[in-house]
């Protein structure tokens, strides 16, 4: 969606995804539209209580039958295992997601690790094109006037044609780029201190997974450490995912960098930063020069 300064301010149910790397403030933003009463959809969230909920249970479930207690607890249908997932802790997703690396350590076999990999994929494809629909019950069911889609770091990543352009029908597309090495480097040492599960580009991987093999001076993904693996990859995918997103902004959206974003208060800080982007693209300003049951997708 395209607009000028003016049309955006009178555009009566605003619509807006938030494009941009694990932590640049896109759930901090949703959560703070969702208390001036936005709809917060929450594209992880999604995809682990609809399209991995089963899968993720599987895994619990496989886990817990290894442990001669819960096994016979699971076999006489004496207990219930269910997702307890929340927008701010998605641990299940990620658990399910899991690393690479040797079983003495907890990471996956490539096999695994990589079906898992297409599992998640497919499931924030699914959770994506579910926006139109989540933007109609928020509005009809809910009474929610402005939606807010909080969508993850891997975006950018899925090459599945017509997603990006539906988010663009339906949405503004506000990309959250960082512009300063200072921004990238404390990104990337956040990311480093604590290495999570990732979602990568089976071209990526494939590239990236034999330099780090070769560095390390080791033969096979079971020799991997995964956090390890982790902290090495992820200033590679970070760097790899710029111009990605970059590419999703340019024709689609709007830019504001991380710390436009870090001054915003409150909701009418907020419109006013993304009525500052549009002037910004209108008159032709590149962009990169710019100095309850609203949580998460439920139905």
């Amino acid at each position: 969606m395209h607009f000028t300064p003016a049309s955006f301010r009178a555009w009566p149910t605003k619509r807006i995804t938030l494009l941009g790397m694990s932590g640049v403030g896109k759930t901090h933003i949703s959560s703070m539209l969702r208390g001036h009463g936005w709809f917060h959809f929450s594209g992880d969230y999604r995809i682990g209580t609809r399209y991995l909920d089963e899968p993720i249970l599987d895994l619990i479930k496989q886990q817990a039958m290894s442990v001669p207690f819960l096994r016979d607890l699971l076999h006489n249908d004496w207990i219930d295992i269910k997702n307890n997932i929340k927008i701010h802790d998605l641990g299940p997703v990620l658990t399910f997601i899991g690393k690479l690396g040797g079983p003495e350590w907890d990471g996956l076999p490539l096999d695994e690790f990589s079906r898992r990999q297409a599992a998640y994929r497919d499931g924030e494809i699914a959770a994506m094109r579910d926006v139109p629909s989540f933007i109609r019950k928020g509005q009809e069911i809910y009474g929610y006037h402005h939606f807010v889609n909080d969508v993850g770091g891997s975006l950018c990543e899925l090459d599945e044609p017509g997603v990006v352009e539906l988010l663009a029908e339906h949405t503004l597309i506000l990309y959250i780029q960082t512009t300063t090495r200072e921004e990238e480097e404390t990104l990337i040492q956040r990311a480093q201190s604590n290495p999570k599960p990732l979602y990568f580009r089976p071209p990526f991987l494939a590239e990236a997974l034999p330099v780090y093999l070769q560095e390390k001076g080791i033969e096979f993904v079971a020799q991997i450490e995964p956090d390890d693996f982790a902290r090495w990859v992820f200033p590679r995918l970070f760097h790899s995912r710029i111009p990605r997103y970059e590419a999703i902004a340019r024709p689609h959206g709007y830019t504001v960098t991380s710390q436009e974003v870090a001054q915003v208060r409150d909701e009418r800080d907020f419109l006013a930063l993304v009525e500052s982007a549009v002037a910004r693209k209108g008159s032709g300003v590149r962009d990169q020069d710019s100095g309850g049951t609203n949580a998460a997708g439920r139905a």
